[in-house]
């Protein structure tokens, strides 16, 4: 389905990132990868998958490095077909302990990087008269969670862009969406996993239980494969009238 057209993914190398590279991989779309971690573990899966990978490994929070990187991505492809917009952080503090440079930091990398993407890829999709732009939000980008104001202010906020821009593209072929997981099992939860553990005395099994049963009805994590598969979805044609969408996938997390 997606067969000679470009894929660049942000915060790939590992978690929801790399699951959405790989499904849209399956479908034929060269990819562009972004992130820290274990690059090369990450394109060697990708490679696997019999497209072209290329990576760059701009730092999010830096406007100058994620222009470098969308030229990148011209370079080497011709333009960005598919924009999904995932890199993230988190911090946990209450709001009057928060610390400046993290809030700071989290809305850089968390919801200004993808204005800066989306500005950069919408004129060569706009001519081209196809594209699709999908931002990993968050449950937290519909409801909030105490100790997590600047991650909750960046995914409303991200899903606010997300709206803003499936309208400016309503009468084109580009489609702007957003995704809202609720819990992943990425490096992000299972480190809050783990400061859950050692807090209450609990193994990381049951924190993770109680974790999940906090918030998500189902008591079940969402994979990576099940919003690549999703994000496969809204690049196809079947999606082309789905516009502004914030459409999570939670386990039931918001409809309580």
């Amino acid at each position: 389905m997606l067969k000679n057209k470009t894929a660049l993914i942000t915060g790939s190398t590992s978690g929801i990132g790399l699951g959405i590279a790989k499904a849209l991989a399956r479908q034929g779309a060269n990819i562009m990868l972004n992130g820290f971690g274990d690059v090369d573990g990450a394109r060697a899966e990708v490679e696997a998958l019999g497209v072209r990978v290329e990576y760059h490994g701009a730092d999010m929070s830096k406007p100058a490095e994620i222009e470098a990187m969308m030229q990148a991505a011209a370079a080497a492809f011709g333009q960005v077909d598919v924009l999904v917009n995932n890199a993230g952080i988190q911090h946990l503090s209450l709001v009057e302990d928060f610390p400046v440079d993290r809030w700071d930091a989290i809305i850089a990398i968390n919801l200004s990087s993808a204005f800066h993407t989306t500005r950069l890829a919408l004129p060569a999709m706009k001519a081209a008269n196809w594209g699709r732009i999908i931002n990993l939000a968050s449950v937290h980008g519909l409801v909030g969670s105490a100790q997590k104001s600047a991650y909750v202010a960046a995914k409303h906020g991200l899903v606010g862009l997300t709206k803003v821009t499936a309208l400016e593209t309503a009468t084109t072929g580009v489609t702007c969406n957003a995704i809202c997981p609720g819990w992943v099992l990425t490096p992000l939860v299972q480190k809050q996993v783990d400061i859950k553990a050692e807090a209450l005395g609990l193994s990381n099994e049951e924190a993770k239980k109680l974790l999940l049963g906090e918030k998500e009805p189902s008591g079940q994590f969402t994979t990576p494969e099940e919003l690549g598969e999703l994000a496969v979805f809204l690049c196809s044609p079947a999606a082309g009238n789905v516009r502004g969408v914030a459409w999570n996938m939670d386990g039931g997390w918001v409809a309580q």
